[in-house]
């Protein structure tokens, strides 16, 4: 699966990330490949990764942002067990870890905000649990390019992308992807 998930970043470098009913709907209409799914509840994640499913696209749940799921080993089960998810994005890296030992694709998020943070993430970089890392904010093409020259994972940029010349921009800078909300973006 994780061979599919790159393949589909590498076909359409942007990835639709879902915050609510109607962007899960357009998702699902668009050409977009892999779909981050940044909200739900333990009611309705079941549902809402079996649409992306039906609509032949990746899903990746972003576990952190999944409402009744604690920070813990049992909460990926779940996700495992009750929904057909193909992945789990999360800051945490011990819900990274059990993600990838149950079969995963792992997507591992940072937030780079000043140095130390970018210190912090090249642990990420070499950790061997995460297959993706993406960072935030995306519209930074000297770090994304720091980052791309250190990395062996796919990089993802995301957060603030908020048009065609920042997705440019990031995959000038050597981004494999760009993840954004912006519904508009996902149609280029």
């Amino acid at each position: 699966m994780k061979n599919e998930f790159y393949d589909a970043l590498f076909e359409f470098p942007t990835v639709a990330a879902i915050k609510d009913v109607d962007g899960l709907d357009f998702a699902l209409k668009s050409d977009v490949k892999v779909v981050f799914v940044l909200f739900g509840d333990i009611c309705n994640i079941e549902s809402i990764v079996k649409q992306i499913k039906e609509s032949d696209k990746i899903a990746i749940v972003h576990i952190d942002l999944i409402d009744g799921l604690a920070n813990r080993d049992v909460a990926v089960n779940f996700l495992k067990v009750n929904t057909l998810a193909d992945g789990v994005i999360s800051t945490k890296a011990n819900i990274i870890k059990k993600a990838k030992e149950v079969g995963f694709i792992t997507v591992q998020r940072c937030f780079i905000l000043d140095s130390l943070s970018l210190e912090a993430s090249k642990r990420y970089m070499n950790s061997g649990y995460a297959d993706a890392i993406e960072i935030l904010p995306g519209v930074m093409p000297k770090i994304i390019k720091k980052i791309v020259d250190e990395a062996t994972l796919p990089i993802i940029a995301g957060g603030l992308i908020e048009d065609k010349e920042d997705i440019i921009l990031a995959l000038q800078a050597g981004a494999t992807a760009v993840s954004s909300t912006k519904k508009e973006i996902w149609l280029e």
